[in-house]
């Protein structure tokens, strides 16, 4: 999670991760369910104004322009010009025929990933990983699979922490770890063997302390010096969030 001191920014970390989450899931999976792709990316506009907002606009642009452009044209190909539910022909290219059905689904699916891929972006810089892991055992998740998610969150910071620490110790001893790609995957190799052993080591003293602090203990209800409160607003948006997922049901079953 990155600090900012946008208002908006506050508001939006200072939500419930569980909101959050719920956010993330009713805008993927309504814009999934709904039949036309144009909702899906009127909300993936609005999750680049809000990106835009809270400071990340040219990251969060950056990742959906990165992954969203290939993306669809792979599947407007495959879709658009080989789908067997094409049945409304568009466009003409000699050696095949573009139909609506296909760019359609296409559209949908992509801006349904977009969506997904944006929202869950978000919220990862709006929101620490242990404030996710301890509103999620709040709700009733079992300690230990909250920390297996919250180990997993914590891998590449981890990871990328240890690369940059052990590469300064290189340059202080002399060793070029720039110049040509040759060079620098020369430097960058022998970091692997270190980093990966570390690694390990953090991962076998962990569980040592969480077990002399009787993690394993059963019988017993954990406490956690993380609370996350439940605000008046988290509850609204919750609701907006599931009336959208139920209006996007509206036009499949009228």
């Amino acid at each position: 999670m990155e600090t900012n001191n946008n208002s908006i920014a506050v508001l939006v970390g200072n939500l419930n991760p569980i909101t959050k989450l719920l956010i993330v899931f009713c805008l993927g999976i309504g814009c999934l369910i709904y039949p036309l792709p144009f909702v899906g990316y009127g909300i993936l506009c609005l999750l680049v104004i809000l990106g835009i907002l809270i400071g990340q606009g040219k990251k969060v642009l950056k990742l959906i322009l990165g992954f969203g452009i290939p993306v669809t044209l792979m599947l407007l190909f495959i879709q658009g010009l080989y789908s067997p539910k094409n049945k409304t022909m568009i466009a003409d290219f000699g050696f095949a025929q573009m139909g609506l059905e296909g760019t359609m689904y296409a559209l949908k699916i992509s801006s349904t990933l977009l969506i997904f891929l944006a929202a869950f972006y978000l919220m990862l810089q709006t929101t620490k990983n242990s404030e996710t892991v301890a509103a999620l055992t709040q709700s009733g998740l079992n300690m230990k699979i909250g920390y297996l998610i919250l180990a997993s969150l914590n891998v590449v910071p981890q990871m990328q922490r240890k690369v940059k620490v052990i590469q300064e110790a290189q340059e202080s001893r002399g060793v070029e770890t720039s110049g040509s790609f040759i060079q620098r995957a020369k430097a960058f190799l022998p970091l692997i063997g270190p980093v990966v052993l570390s690694s390990l080591t953090d991962a076998q003293e962990r569980g040592m302390t969480l077990e002399t602090r009787g993690f394993g203990i059963s019988g017993d209800k954990p406490t956690s010096y993380i609370k996350v409160e439940t605000t008046g607003l988290d509850i609204v948006l919750r609701m907006i969030a599931i009336c959208f997922l139920i209006s996007s049901l509206l036009p499949r079953i009228l």
